[in-house]
């Protein structure tokens, strides 16, 4: 089956709109959120820190964006009260989404997507639906313009959380707090996981950060839990959503020259399922040092290495 992707009239799938102070940047990504038009629109907002200048204003200016929501919509939201940080806040919002409904399409304020990006994840939150060797559909793609798949989309064990979406199913098996990481690490499951040192070096570095209570961070304990459930991602074989909010006013994004801010994004042309589940290796090898490798020289040589291997591999086949 060829499906042509283009803008829906009215989306089906409920949208989950995750905002806290950044006017401008809300601003750009509810624009595209309004010309999806989704019939069902969730938005959790963070309130003001009390010992930040002018926090509340941008606050207040911010919430006020979802105020101009104009078409036929059903718009529920939570908003805090009191600040309650990155991680609570995201992972208390998503479980009253979830709690709502069985499937939806996430956004940060942060992550401007492009038209294909809503109509490709409800098409795959669909298909998918009850495969439990699905965790999650992806938006963002990582291979700098490196065709993956003829299908339109291939699968990958890494989430990521600019422009996702995911089941109630799934979401049902997220700890924020990583309770069974420990017995996790003991049993040298991550080992079985990494295939290469660096990557073992770094998740085990992230993991125990976060365990301990280092990081302040939902995503985090949400890639431990696909991993820990052996669940891939479905990644488009194009990027469908560039992160726009590299910056001093970012928590975990400040370098505005980082190599990933900002990347274009371009259509999802065409998409044909394919007969298989099959993770791309070459794929994760490669978005591993690209995303998350934090030394430039090994993760320019360990690029050009497993494009090496790649090729030598396909040519063989």
């Amino acid at each position: 089956m060829v499906r042509q992707h283009g803008m829906p009239m009215s989306l089906e799938t409920p949208v989950v709109f995750l905002i806290f102070k950044r006017p401008e940047l809300t601003e750009r990504v509810f624009a595209e959120i309004a010309k999806a038009r989704p019939k069902r629109l969730f938005v959790v907002a963070d309130a003001a820190r009390s010992d930040v200048d002018g926090e509340s204003d941008a606050v207040a200016a911010t919430r006020a964006i979802i105020d101009r929501v104009d078409w036929p919509c059903k718009l529920m939201r939570n908003y805090a009260s009191k600040n309650l940080g990155c991680k609570q806040r995201i992972s208390s919002g998503l479980e009253w989404a979830f709690g709502h409904v069985e499937e939806a399409i996430i956004l940060e304020d942060d992550c401007l997507p492009h038209a294909s990006f809503f109509p490709f994840c409800e098409e795959l939150l669909e298909r998918y639906r009850d495969d439990d060797r699905i965790g999650t559909i992806r938006g963002s793609n990582f291979q700098n313009g490196r065709s993956r798949s003829e299908h339109g989309y291939f699968f990958s064990k890494y989430f990521d959380c600019w422009g996702w979406a995911t089941w109630r199913r799934t979401w049902t098996t997220y700890d924020p707090e990583m309770r069974s990481w420990p017995a996790f690490e003991s049993a040298g499951k991550l080992q079985e996981m990494a295939e290469f040192p660096p990557e073992l070096s770094f998740w085990s570095w992230v993991f125990r950060r976060q365990f301990a209570g280092d990081i302040d961070s939902w995503a985090f304990p949400w890639q431990y839990s696909t991993f820990s459930q052996s669940q891939l991602a479905v990644v488009p074989d194009v990027n469908l959503v560039s992160n726009i909010g590299f910056g001093d006013c970012a928590t975990h994004t400040s370098n505005h020259q980082h190599r990933l801010a900002n990347l274009p994004t371009e259509a999802l042309a065409k998409m044909e399922h394919p007969s298989a589940v099959v993770r791309d290796d070459y794929a994760d090898q490669y978005a591993f040092f690209n995303r998350y490798g934090r030394a430039k020289g090994l993760r320019k040589l360990y690029i050009k290495f497993t494009d090496y291997l790649e090729f030598r591999s396909r040519a063989a086949a």
